[in-house]
């Protein structure tokens, strides 16, 4: 697989900055620790089905205590719609009580505490050092890493492998948005089956052989 120059490495972000300055996650949340149980719900769902199970959540819980008090059985009630929500459930009331008893009811700002969490994985730690802390870290997701590895951004055969070519390929200037540009981009533009390749401002550095593009 062909892979980028650092060259066009430099100009496929600044033409994702120039198409959107700020880029924006789309999970709702209200603050680090409901940022937390938001996106441990999005695993294998959406983030549209997420923020339809929160909207009234976020609206009574607030805290890691606000979600020991509403209860195992309530919260249920609140996030049936998504996937594996008996599952997600017991991990939300089991973080909730470690992040009570160990971390002061504050969500940890460092990796390997926030993975000592019930649910909360790599990517999601990732996801809240960069969204709530502003650290530059490399979320990937499936729509990330069928970009980096389509684009020959940074081919790699796991998540891990395409997180660590990230973080040495990116220049500084923009690894603080890098990953909710590859993300959206995945998910609007560079889709799975059939890319937008006419509408995609990544075009002329894109390296996929397969560009459908109208001629």
């Amino acid at each position: 697989m062909p892979q980028m120059t650092k060259a066009n490495i430099h100009a496929f972000f600044s033409n994702l900055r120039d198409a959107d300055p700020e880029p924006q996650g789309e999970l709702n949340y209200t603050n680090p620790y409901t940022l937390v149980v938001a996106v441990a719900l999005s695993a294998q769902a959406t983030d549209i089905g997420v923020n339809k199970a929160t909207k009234d959540l976020f609206k009574i819980v607030k805290t890691p205590e606000d979600m020991l008090k509403l209860g195992e059985a309530k919260l249920i009630d609140h996030i049936k719609s998504i996937g594996l929500y008996k599952t997600k459930a017991k991990n939300v009331m089991k973080a909730a009580q470690l992040l009570v008893d160990e971390f002061g009811s504050q969500v940890p700002e460092n990796r390997d505490d926030l993975e000592k969490l019930p649910g909360v994985g790599r990517k999601t730690a990732n996801v809240v050092l960069n969204i709530a802390f502003g650290h530059s870290t490399i979320a990937v997701d499936t729509h990330l890493f069928r970009v980096s590895n389509r684009t020959g951004l940074a081919p790699g055969s796991t998540p891990l492998a395409v997180e660590k070519k990230l973080l040495k390929k990116v220049p500084d200037e923009f690894m603080r948005h890098a990953h909710h540009w590859l993300i959206l981009h995945g998910r609007y533009v560079c889709k799975a089956r059939k890319p937008e390749c006419d509408k995609c401002v990544v075009v002329d550095q894109c390296l996929f052989k397969g560009k459908l593009i109208n001629s």
